[in-house]
């Protein structure tokens, strides 16, 4: 079957749905009762986005942590809290790619960061066109699609978010921006060498952009995390009445670290200034999902709306505001505190409420969860590496969604398989290898012990490999410091 016959299945199926919403408000009868005993079909499907947001710095995950997030915890509680949940990818834009397609970015060569705004734009980086994104696979099907916040996947023309799959776009293309003018009353910030704070006005290519003519967005003094959260309401708001899908991709935590004197305020318990201006950018992030959970319930949207929320990375220790609980590393780093992130899930109608999973999942899984919930088939002239996990959910699959997952930067390889871990570099500046069922915090390298165990990892990463390309641009190089005592050259 070619795309053009796939998206003629596509809305064929959509179609269907869209009848049987509008059946179940005629007679008041609910989807699942049309269906009989077959799965329930989501009517609307929101993702939130965390930057750089550490797996400790959700409440739901550290119980006794600095940082309380009830409205991000809300959507765990409502559905499901994945443990175990990963991104293919330690730094932004590649981890990115793989969530936005349910595939390994390695496949379609996005092993790095897309460069910094100038050489990002100058040179073309961006999601290979060819690549089908959620926006694509949900739109042509019929559903209104936006997406709201950091883009980092292009800025050229052939890479803007709305060539590729989304009708509304409210946000940024590069991997940071100022979330305020460091001169606005009100707004609290800390300067570091990594991340000044400047104006929003001095950035160019990280200027907020609205709509597919690029229009620029004035500076209007307000909260960058306030403002995308007003435009997630507003879209929920226009969209009510028909399906529709909601990126919404914060910027908080990634530096700059820059709050307001509200958010500042309600953490007088934190010593660490940076540390209080991040838990600040947390807690905005928090009311912004409490607002747009609000608004759900308001339209009476809940039950048939899926509400995904993830990180797309650990916390960046280069800010100097994380946190070294539970896990080890952050950002850039295969270590758990780099991969292993927040993912929590509700569907009220699909999933039941209150489950805590243990099992491996992936942010892979966005994609081919989101197309079975929503009843639109995925092209099929690819492979992906993502699976629907309502279905493991459900039980109607059994068994586990991931035995094994990979990560590359360059000479740096990683895999889990099963409680074992390992990441290592290939030119032998370090090999570490952890048993996670007894050593989450990863302080005990066996690497030298575990013989066995450490080939068959290697062997798994060269199988893997064999399906995967060779990145398509070059990298960036830089030393990366983390709590545990690691330091290294590390490519990203």
């Amino acid at each position: 079957m070619n795309f053009e016959e796939t998206k003629t299945g596509v809305h064929h199926s959509r179609l269907l749905v869209l009848v049987s919403l509008s059946l179940a408000s005629i007679c008041g009868c609910s989807d699942s009762d049309l269906q009989g005993e077959s799965t329930p079909l989501a009517r609307n499907v929101v993702v939130i986005v965390a930057d750089d947001l550490g797996y400790v710095d959700v409440s739901a995950y550290n119980s006794g942590g600095q940082v309380r997030t009830p409205h991000i915890d809300r959507i765990g509680a409502a559905g499901v809290r994945f443990t175990d949940g990963y991104v293919t990818g330690a730094v932004c834009s590649p981890s990115r790619a793989a969530m936005l397609t349910g595939r390994y970015q390695h496949r379609f060569g996005f092993e790095y960061n897309a460069g910094n705004a100038a050489r990002a734009d100058r040179e073309g980086l961006g999601l290979d066109p060819g690549e089908r994104t959620i926006g694509d696979v949900l739109r042509s099907a019929g559903m209104r699609t936006a997406f709201v916040g950091k883009w980092h996947q292009g800025s050229q023309d052939q890479f803007y978010p709305t060539a590729r799959g989304y009708d509304e776009f409210f946000g940024f293309l590069t991997g940071q921006t100022a979330y305020i003018d460091p001169d606005v009353p009100g707004a609290v910030g800390v300067d570091t060498p990594n991340a000044p704070l400047i104006p929003r006005s001095v950035y160019s290519l990280g200027q907020v952009l609205r709509g597919a003519d690029r229009e620029v967005v004035e500076n209007s003094g307000l909260y960058l995390t306030e403002e995308f959260t007003r435009e997630a309401v507003e879209f929920i708001d226009r969209n009510r009445d028909r399906p529709f899908y909601l990126h919404v991709a914060y910027h908080a935590p990634h530096v700059p670290l820059q709050t307001t004197q509200k958010y500042y305020d309600r953490f007088p318990d934190i010593e660490n200034e940076a540390r209080r201006v991040l838990a600040g950018m947390v807690s905005a992030m928090d009311d912004g999902v409490g607002a747009i959970l609000e608004r759900l319930e308001r339209h009476g949207l809940t039950e048939d709306t899926l509400v995904v929320y993830l990180s797309d990375n650990g916390c960046a220790f280069v800010s100097g505001a994380c946190s070294c609980e539970l896990l080890r590393g952050g950002k850039v780093t295969v270590f758990e505190g780099g991969v292993r992130v927040p993912y929590l899930m509700q569907w009220p109608r699909g999933i039941a409420g209150g489950q805590v999973d243990d099992r491996i999942v992936s942010s892979l899984d966005l994609l081919p969860t989101i197309a079975s919930a929503v009843g639109v088939p995925l092209p099929d002239d690819r492979d992906y590496d993502g699976v629907d996990l309502v279905a493991y959910l459900s039980g109607e699959t059994p068994g586990e969604p991931h035995d094994k997952l990979f990560w590359r930067a360059g000479t740096a390889v990683g895999a889990r398989d099963g409680n074992w871990k390992l990441w290592e570099s290939r030119d032998g500046d370090f090999t570490f290898l952890f048993d996670l069922a007894t050593d989450l915090g990863e302080e005990n390298d066996l690497s030298r012990e575990r013989i066995d165990e450490l080939d068959s990892l290697r062997a798994g990463i060269e199988n893997w490999e064999r399906g995967m390309s060779t990145p398509a641009w070059e990298p960036r190089e830089s030393t990366v410091s983390t709590c545990g005592g690691f330091s290294a050259n590390v490519l990203f």
